[in-house]
């Protein structure tokens, strides 16, 4: 009896899974899931926890063993996905970020959009000008310390907090300076809304760059954003492409294409080369999955897409969740007491604050000498957080996919290099160089694919059709579109053409005779066999496969019973 109680709880522990998600302010949730749990029950059970009902805008991120990031997929099973041994770890992040986060209903949503975009413009994915950085700045400072105390708050107070992966001296008495004078009486929510809007407007608000190479071998990020496609190079967006402009996206290999279809009924394609396969998957699934909640108006439209023109080649994937305009209406029939809030004052050195009175990780002040720098603690931060998707492998400098740093130095006394004013970067970690002050509309020049020119001077040309690895972009119509006027893509010589073709004609022949050859075991099954099962017991018992059996088959194969007869005969006389 002993015995068998003993094996009843192992095999219970085996079907239980220990699972950690580290939330957005850096304290943890710890749970207990069976073995078949789904990604939505984790899920469902974090939103609980936080008393968060406008959960559409989040997501699960999860590392595989080959250090490539993931979105937890909510129907499917967690133990499959994660593709390691228990216990698991995870990262509650935004998924979709918000298009105007002053309509979220609930404040304890935009508390948490709040957070995330704080860790955006830590960690160097909110791109901005030196004076919108010290607003943003600020007003993290009002929201998590109050007004200016001078009893609280000494001389060079603001340079006990790193919002920003690099900045100044000069940039932190800017900071300082807006706090004591412009920002007094302004509540947490006020300021952390004030913040929201202002990041909203930056071309990089909700931006999760994805490093790629462009056809010229030039680093490239790719991301997605509410309002739509984006490709930045340097300190520039190069693309800009609103999600109805959007036709499909395609992978193959590391080999990404983006089809759009812009105004006077321009086609264009984008054809991009992420470090691995896994990565440019990842790439096309999180493409699927923001061009399906921004673009369609009800998730009833929702399709099932595949990477590949041809159905039995490439990967499937579909979007499951609610669309954008669903979740704004969703939220709008929310009618409870808000839910109370816990804000923690701002660490030293990190800008992670604490939604609850759980553990907070803890940092050494850094000093105004040491700006440029980025502590240790803080450099494994960076590598830890998964708020963007971008594999954290280590990269060669010979084969990086991350630009130079363009930033301009200045040396200070005891040699320590800081970084001046002018050549801020609050991005210098992922986007190296700063957004130019001057507005950045798409009718100004950029440099697409390598070439100077903007999305409007695309133009086609005649020309063969290109395989991933070329330096071309192949339109819909089979013509070739060149990147830019530089000419710098080139066609594929006529035996690669003839060879790509050739494979194409034998994987079609293929598949084709393998479908005919399951058709003919099914046949033979059901008319040669005494197989008793149900579903073929059905069909046999069918007047229009009776008619065929007597009135076809049997007479198809008396004649090649005949032929065979008489085939070896002719044999055996010889």
């Amino acid at each position: 009896m002993l015995s068998r109680l003993m094996s009843g709880s192992i095999r219970n522990l085996d079907r239980e899974y220990s699972c950690t998600v580290r939330l957005l302010d850096d304290t943890e949730y710890t749970c207990t899931i069976q073995r078949d749990a789904k990604g939505q029950y984790l899920f469902d059970l974090i939103c609980h926890h936080l008393n968060l009902l406008e959960k559409d805008y989040f997501g699960i991120r999860y590392v595989d063993p080959d250090k490539q990031r993931h979105w937890l997929e909510f129907t499917k099973s967690i133990a499959k996905q994660m593709k390691s041994q228990p216990p698991f770890t995870m990262c509650l992040r935004v998924k979709f970020y918000p298009p105007d986060p002053a309509a979220l209903k609930e404040e304890i949503t935009r508390y948490l959009v709040f957070l995330q975009i704080k860790r955006d413009l830590y960690h160097g994915r909110l791109l901005c000008k030196t004076s919108d950085a010290a607003i943003l700045a600020a007003y993290i400072l009002q929201a998590e310390i109050g007004d200016y105390d001078p009893g609280k708050h000494p001389e060079g107070y603001s340079s006990k907090f790193q919002f920003f992966p690099k900045h100044s001296e000069k940039l932190e008495r800017r900071i300082a300076e807006i706090h004591k004078t412009e920002l007094i009486g302004q509540s947490p929510e006020t300021s952390e809304l004030n913040f929201l809007q202002k990041a909203q407007m930056l071309e990089t608000y909700g931006v999760d760059p994805h490093p790629c190479k462009d056809v010229s071998g030039n680093p490239a990020f790719l991301a997605f954003t509410p309002f739509g496609f984006v490709v930045l190079q340097g300190n520039k967006r190069v693309h800009f492409l609103k999600w109805n402009e959007v036709t499909k996206l395609k992978f193959e290999g590391k080999t990404f294409h983006i089809y759009a279809n812009q105004k006077e009924d321009k086609k264009i394609i984008l054809t991009y080369f992420a470090p691995t396969p896994e990565a440019c998957k990842h790439l096309w699934k999180c493409g699927v999955e923001n061009q399906a909640f921004y673009k369609l108006e009800k998730s009833s439209q929702v399709r099932t897409v595949s990477s590949s023109n041809l159905f039995f080649k490439g990967s499937r994937f579909r979007y499951s969740g609610r669309v954008a305009k669903e979740v704004m209406e969703q939220s709008a029939k929310i009618k409870r007491e808000p839910p109370e809030i816990h804000r923690a004052g701002l660490v030293p050195s990190r800008s992670c604050p604490s939604i609850t009175h759980g553990p907070r990780l803890s940092s050494v002040p850094r000093t105004r000498r040491r700006a440029v720098h980025i502590s240790i603690m803080e450099g494994l931060e960076s590598l830890r957080d998964s708020a963007h998707s971008t594999p954290v492998r280590s990269v060669s400098h010979g084969d990086s996919f991350m630009p130079r740093s363009r930033s301009l130095l200045t040396d200070s006394g005891d040699g320590t290099a800081v970084i001046s004013d002018e050549a801020y970067s609050p991005s210098d970690s992922v986007l190296p160089t700063p957004v130019a002050e001057h507005s950045l509309e798409l009718s100004i020049a950029r440099h697409i694919n390598g070439a100077p020119c903007s999305i409007e001077e695309e133009k086609e040309s005649e020309a063969g059709t290109p395989t991933g690895g070329d330096a071309a972009e192949l339109g819909p119509d089979g013509r070739l579109l060149s990147p830019g006027h530089g000419g710098e893509a080139s066609s594929l010589s006529g035996v690669e053409q003839v060879n790509k073709f050739v494979l194409s004609v034998l994987r079609l022949l293929l598949v084709t005779v393998g479908l005919l050859f399951v058709l003919l075991l099914l046949l033979i099954a059901l008319t040669e066999s005494d197989l008793d099962i149900a579903f073929l017991r059905d069909i046999r018992q069918t007047p229009e496969f009776e008619q065929f059996h007597y009135e076809y088959f049997c007479p198809l194969r008396r004649w090649i019973a005949c032929k065979f007869r008489w085939l070896g005969g002719h044999l055996i006389n010889k």
